[in-house]
């Protein structure tokens, strides 16, 4: 008997033909039966989810974890307000790059098309069903998606409104299948069926991206590690410099853009530390500390070990070292970051201008929290993930980061000599 990773992925591949070649009008009528059936049916998903949120309080799992796992009415409708943003994105499919004639009469036409069948492993967070699914949708992919076991009653309720939109619109409701057998052996499967799949895409912590980079026999494009610095430089304005980080570490400290290390310069680390400490104790943030941060710091402040400055806490920890210069905070950057996004707090421009440069990111901000590493807050509308790597796509993926391209060439009967 087949398994279910062999029968969605085989479903997905056969809608991946009528999508591919869907028009635009048609893709996004789709969307906006999406976006309005999320509303209307906001109350179900909301019960569906509620169920996942109890089952992981009876497991013990974190409060930042629940507050990924959690749908809200606030939450519901960002999501189709990020669904209603891809549908006024232009269309990425069927884009001409570029156009030229070779002296023998050929006409070559280098035109964008869908990579295919994307396969979308993730945990805990829901929205990434909705996300992953409209951004393959509006770039013509077929999505199977597997979300974890947490989250299992949340994501079939919203795959089941949007493979219902889809169909509303003439589209095969297979452009989006799910899995929902939660048995992890199933993963493993679905990213080895290369006759399916074009292309997966981890979305969670560490662990999960290992297993799937290890494990795969189709591309993959890691995301969403984020060992995430902010440095504060010796020219730095202080009170920017503490709205910065509390924004940074505390506004949603389970997402992968979350900062987790401070990097402070030896110059301004007393008066900043004076600043920022007890703003932090009163947001409830565990600091973890170099020996001159802490004394610095006053009471409170553990020591930090070096696995600290590898860590990614996804809670409200954070860890402060202390550098002697910018080419120190270079260099520990370049040491432990996992290159999704850092910030530099400075108002000399050319310290800016070297951070800018030298530090290898997706995403390097000057005065600016790194919360903003994120599809929607760059204006694609949503994103599909956050890439680490730099093939073939880098940073907040949206609908250009899901297209390839394929030449198109005219003739007039012309033979190869």
């Amino acid at each position: 008997m087949e398994s279910e990773a062999v029968r969605k992925a085989r479903a997905a591949w056969q809608a991946s033909y009528a999508l591919a070649n869907a028009d635009t009008t048609v893709k996004n009528n789709a969307l906006t039966y999406i976006a309005d059936d999320l509303l209307a049916q906001a109350s179900s998903i909301m019960e569906a989810n509620a169920a996942d949120v109890a089952a992981a309080r009876e497991k013990g799992m974190s409060d930042a974890m629940i507050d990924r796992l959690t749908l809200t009415p606030d939450r519901i409708r960002g999501m189709a307000e990020g669904v209603r943003q891809v549908i006024a994105l232009p269309d990425p499919v069927g884009q001409t790059l570029a156009s030229w004639d070779r002296p023998n009469g050929l006409h070559i036409d280098k035109v964008t098309v869908p990579l295919g069948v994307i396969a979308i492993i993730f945990e805990s967070r829901p929205n990434v069903t909705v996300d992953a699914a409209v951004l393959c949708l509006k770039s013509g992919n077929a999505t199977v998606l597997r979300g974890g076991s947490e989250a299992i009653h949340s994501n079939v309720a919203l795959a089941g409104v949007i493979r219902h939109a889809i169909a509303r619109a003439g589209l095969p409701s297979d452009a989006v299948t799910i899995m929902e057998n939660t048995d992890r052996a199933l993963v493993g499967e679905l990213l080895t069926l290369r006759q399916y799949i074009n292309l997966a895409i981890p979305r969670g912590g560490a662990g999960l991206i290992r297993m799937v980079v290890d494990t795969a026999k189709v591309p993959v494009i890691e995301t969403g590690s984020g060992v995430c610095h902010v440095y504060v430089d010796k020219d730095a304005d202080l009170d920017m410099a503490v709205s910065i980080i509390e924004n940074a570490k505390v506004s949603r400290p389970s997402t992968c853009n979350a900062m987790e290390t401070l990097l402070v310069h030896k110059d301004v680390v007393q008066p900043l530390m004076e600043k920022l400490v007890p703003v932090l104790k009163a947001r409830h943030v565990e600091m973890r500390a170099d020996t001159a941060a802490r004394e610095a710091g006053g009471t409170g402040i553990e020591m930090a070990s070096e696995e600290d400055w590898r860590t990614e806490y996804n809670a409200l920890i954070m860890s402060i070292r202390t550098v002697s210069s910018l080419d120190e905070a270079l260099d520990h950057i370049r040491r432990y970051s996992t290159h999704h996004s850092e910030t530099i707090v400075t108002e000399n421009t050319d310290t800016a201008e070297r951070f800018l440069q030298e530090v290898d990111s997706a995403a390097v901000y000057v005065n600016a929290s790194t919360r903003f590493t994120d599809g929607f807050e760059f204006g694609f509308g949503a994103e599909i993930g956050i890439s680490t790597q730099k093939l073939h796509a880098r940073g907040p993926m949206g609908l250009e980061a899901l297209v390839s391209y394929k030449y198109l060439i005219h003739g007039k009967g012309q033979i190869r000599q």
